[in-house]
């Protein structure tokens, strides 16, 4: 009989659960090794209870960087076919988590499909959806209601949820007392922020914190505290207000693990290369190695339609640095909501980041790919490459949009491929091109 209601309870009293074996043999570990880490809340498996169709992920120190996917209707753009298009995309290459951030009308139709279908993590921004579930106005919702939305979330089935408890008095005090260019740009942050500076009140996710744990508890929700006071532009990275908050969610770290809460902690938006290394230490270091989930960083304010490549750039140096889970960012970023083409530009360049970074730590296994690549290249046997490739079809349709004269080169080299040259040497054969023009 099931002795244990999360996986960090499980851990802790040296159960190896059915979810552990199944990520220990995705990670290459021995089940024992992936327990102990997360009786120290250094890895989270996020699996709520209710989720019959997840194929679980470990998130943390020593797994391989997972991703983010971000979807979710709004006003502005209210089909729910086209997000399921996006999560179809998820699904297809390979995003370990979906996070619906769905804001308008009653969005649990959406949310409740993700969960009986969807293999990925799920996870939500219950602020989000507080205006439209509850259909009141920021400031007729109490702290109570804040906590039914939490628990509708969690009786749905969502495996995460982010919750931006560390924006509390004291964090808002000294983002006051500092002044900044862009101020709050966390959605549920300035909700937050609005909600206590028209109320007078505390946060209400600080405040009744440990009733949100209750919540989480019972169906083995992990929470993600949100970095409400994250920097929107990179002149905002590491002040007083980053780092006032952050301290904040080291201490709910603490406390989340006390009741055997499985927690992740979110990072910076906007940061200048030279920062986030730094930034990744600090964090790991005032949060006790708690895995560490990004939003980018962008390592540049100037490019929008573009910032699926400055997100690419900072999440590989993030996860690199010890950063574990990276939230995708799409072209569209900063302009609108993103359509499916955006979806897929974003997957696949926080696939890059996370798999460069996979390398770069010495994540078990992280290489083979590329040499299975490197050798499909060095035999120019292109349905091979096809086939290894993260996106095949599009790697086929560019050498197929100049097809070569000859199969066993591209439109590039011709026969002055240096593979082809090299490779003909070597087999003793004589290399002519004059005669062969």
């Amino acid at each position: 009989m099931k002795q244990y209601h999360t996986q960090m309870e499980a851990a802790k009293a040296g159960i190896v659960t059915p979810e552990m074996e199944i990520v220990a043999k995705k990670e290459y570990m021995e089940p024992e090794a992936l327990r102990a880490l997360v009786a120290k809340g250094e890895v989270a498996i996020p699996c709520n209870v209710r989720h019959k169709a997840i194929s679980p992920e470990g998130i943390g120190g020593g797994l391989r960087t997972k991703i983010n996917v971000n979807l979710g209707i709004s006003g502005d753009a209210k089909s729910y076919d086209k997000e399921m298009e996006k999560v179809a995309l998820a699904h297809k290459f390979g995003a370990e988590a979906i996070m619906d951030l769905s804001n308008y009308g009653k969005t649990n139709t959406f949310r409740r499909q993700l969960v009986e279908t969807s293999p990925a993590m799920i996870g939500t921004v219950p602020m989000y959806d507080a205006i439209g579930y509850l259909e009141k106005d920021l400031l007729e919702i109490t702290a109570e209601d804040f906590l039914r939305v939490v628990r509708a979330h969690a009786e749905e089935g969502v495996d995460f949820m982010t919750i931006h408890a560390g924006i509390n008095r004291r964090a808002v005090e000294t983002f006051m007392r500092e002044g900044r260019k862009m101020n709050i740009v966390s959605r549920g942050g300035s909700l937050l922020f609005a909600w206590m500076m028209m109320t007078g009140n505390e946060n209400p996710f600080y405040e009744h914190y440990d009733e949100v744990l209750d919540i989480l508890y019972e169906y083995d929700v992990t929470i993600s505290l949100g970095d409400a006071l994250r920097p929107g532009c990179i002149d905002d990275a590491t002040d007083s207000g980053q780092i006032a908050e952050l301290i904040e969610l080291g201490a709910l770290t603490e406390r989340a693990w006390a009741r055997n809460v499985q927690v992740m902690v979110e990072g910076p938006g906007h940061m200048a290369m030279n920062e986030i290394a730094a930034n990744m230490r600090l964090q790991k270091r005032i949060c006790h190695n708690a895995p560490f989930y990004v939003l980018g960083p962008l390592v540049t304010d100037i490019f929008p339609g573009y910032d699926h490549i400055t997100s690419a750039i900072g999440g590989a140096i993030a996860a690199a640095s010890g950063a574990d889970f990276l939230c995708y960012v799409t072209p569209a970023e900063h302009l609108r909501l993103p359509d499916v083409d955006d979806v897929k530009e974003g997957i696949i360049a926080s696939k890059i980041a996370a798999h460069a970074a996979d390398i770069a730590k010495g994540v078990p296994h992280a290489r083979e790919r590329d040499n299975e690549m490197a050798e499909a290249r060095h035999a120019v046997d292109w349905e091979r490459m096809f086939e290894i490739a993260v996106d095949g079809e599009k790697a086929r349709a560019y050498f197929e949009s100049t097809p070569p004269a000859d199969r066993h080169t591209c439109s590039m080299c011709g026969k002055m491929c240096a593979v082809r040259t090299t490779n003909m040497i070597l087999n003793g054969e004589k290399v002519t091109f004059c005669s062969e023009l």
